[in-house]
């Protein structure tokens, strides 16, 4: 799925879908990797799932990214 990111937000929340892309906003800076790390914790806290099925596949320094999510086993 498509994910886009908005970073430095007062507070980190899954703000719903625009399109076919989920928008979220995150608290965490775009630096070092900051922003991709609380991007998977929110989406497994969303989700209610273990953040390692959570992936981020393309977009790793962009707002856009292409997020996979593997099926628990």
């Amino acid at each position: 799925m498509q994910v886009k990111v908005i970073p430095n937000a007062a507070k980190s929340a899954v703000i719903g879908w625009q399109g076919d892309v989920l928008k979220v906003r995150l608290h965490a800076p775009p630096e070092k990797g900051q922003a991709n790390e609380e991007l998977i914790a929110c989406l497994a806290d969303h989700l209610q799932i273990p953040k390692s099925s959570i992936q981020i596949v393309s977009g790793l320094t962009s707002r856009l990214k292409r997020v996979r999510i593997r099926p628990l086993a």
